[in-house]
């Protein structure tokens, strides 16, 4: 097809373009479940998760730096926590509002990361490029998120999720290099007690053939050496006799051996790349995950959490110290956890009663030093704390009569702030002074 002639593709499906309008709803704190340090930003919302980011669109569009989702995966399965058995038409009706804000909500330098599967993994793709535009998809990482196979499956064994990775803006954003391993740093040795350090050898020939580096090299031992068959050596003879004077070609410890580069530990990053497949050996397994919420809640622990080793994996690369973090999908609170613990500010959002019984005494926890996930590991002590809110009642309700009248809920003060969002401004009266 001639390129002037293509369309814009689009996922359709019946109901889409029939979103509710929203009421810019006002949040009132819950004294009895905030927490810590009185003047936190860190904030946990009770309350549907599209009411909840409507109210906190006017306040915090384009602040969030990173934002990471768990939304149900709608296989079928009925999850105690979240209404998983929903159609697949009303299942993308849910999301549209949603990732709608999502995306106003980012930094021009931010990005979100969508766990999900097989099921609506490919519609969510596709979903999200009309949102977050097909440009600013970042890539798919696969979590391997079990460690053995299910005997009893009827067809392959799922051992893996999705995790898609899309930018506000790619030209702006760039992920942060996660730190070294000690299997990665094990490699360098020092066989020669060289006084710059341990290093490793490299190899000094390349593919990319040049005539002025095809030449012979008389190693320590007399022997001969060429480069292998097409190749040649990756630098020239005046470069290579400056290299071993600096002692940074090595011949083998009995200088007999083909010549290879010294690249000493110092001279590299300090940081790797990630890739897009995860083991579970670098950032755990599902079973990691619900024993790490099974501490906070052993009656009625989360049916599909998420390990804390994968949350610190994404804000490493997505965020820093100091950025702040959603998840509007919240769970167990796992990635308020590890947010607090990595010094991020967070925002995290619940529906259902177990804002009270899994997320507030697990946050609890670590804002009192709780040691499980990744607290040795990133050598958290505890501290800081968070605001509890829930969302306010709808402003109008109708009376006996059919008319609109306003919420008794609502105080003067509460009317005032409600009337301020729906104007579009933020409500901060001056403290009185008498």
């Amino acid at each position: 097809m001639p390129g002037n002639n293509l369309q814009k593709l689009e996922l359709t499906w019946i109901g889409k373009g029939e979103e509710p309008k929203l009421e810019p709803r006002i949040l009132i704190e819950n004294p009895d479940y905030s927490y810590g340090d009185p003047d936190s930003e860190n904030i946990l919302i009770h309350g549907d998760n599209l009411l909840a980011l409507k109210a906190l669109e006017q306040e915090f569009a384009g602040k969030v730096k990173c934002i990471y989702i768990d939304p149900p995966y709608n296989t079928g399965s009925a999850f105690e926590h979240y209404d998983d058995n929903l159609e697949h038409s009303t299942w993308l009706s849910l999301m549209v509002p949603r990732l709608r804000i999502l995306h106003n909500l980012l930094r021009k330098d931010g990005s979100i990361w969508i766990s999900i599967d097989d099921d609506e993994g490919h519609y969510l793709k596709v979903l999200c490029d009309e949102f977050f535009g097909r440009q600013n998809f970042i890539n798919t990482v696969i979590w391997e998120k079990k460690y053995a196979p299910q005997n009893d499956a009827k067809w392959l064994s799922d051992s893996h999720d999705f995790i898609l990775v899309y930018a506000k803006n790619k030209e702006h954003w760039r992920p942060n290099s996660l730190p070294r391993t000690d299997e990665m740093n094990s490699r360098y040795k020092n066989p020669d007690n060289d006084p710059r350090g341990v290093w490793k050898s490299s190899d000094l020939s390349v593919k990319t053939y040049n005539a002025n580096c095809d030449y012979p090299i008389t190693l320590p031992s007399g022997r001969v050496v060429y480069p292998p068959e097409s190749r040649c050596w990756s630098v020239n003879k005046d470069r290579l006799d400056e290299l071993i004077t600096d002692n940074r070609i090595w011949f083998g410890k009995d200088g007999n051996s083909v010549p290879s580069v010294k690249r000493f530990i110092t001279d590299v990053k300090q940081g790797t790349v990630s890739m897009t497949l995860w083991k579970y050996t670098e950032v755990g397994h599902n079973q990691d995950a619900k024993r790490e919420v099974t501490v906070f809640n052993t009656e009625s622990p989360f049916a599909t959490p998420k390990p804390e080793r994968l949350i610190e994996r994404i804000l490493t690369l997505g965020s820093n110290s100091g950025d702040i973090v959603l998840d509007s999908f919240l769970g167990s609170g796992t990635t308020a956890a590890v947010a607090q613990k990595m010094g991020r500010k967070w925002i995290g959002v619940e529906l259902g009663n177990h804002a009270y019984t899994h997320c507030y005494p697990r946050l609890k926890a670590v804002v009192d030093g709780e040691q499980g996930g990744i607290s040795k590991t990133v050598g958290w002590k505890g501290g800081g704390g968070f605001r509890f809110y829930e969302l306010a009642s709808s402003l109008l309700n109708q009376d006996d009569l059919g008319n609109w009248v306003i919420s008794k809920e609502y105080n003067p003060e509460m009317l005032a702030a409600a009337m301020a969002k729906q104007q579009g401004f933020i409500y901060n009266p001056h403290p009185t002074v008498y």
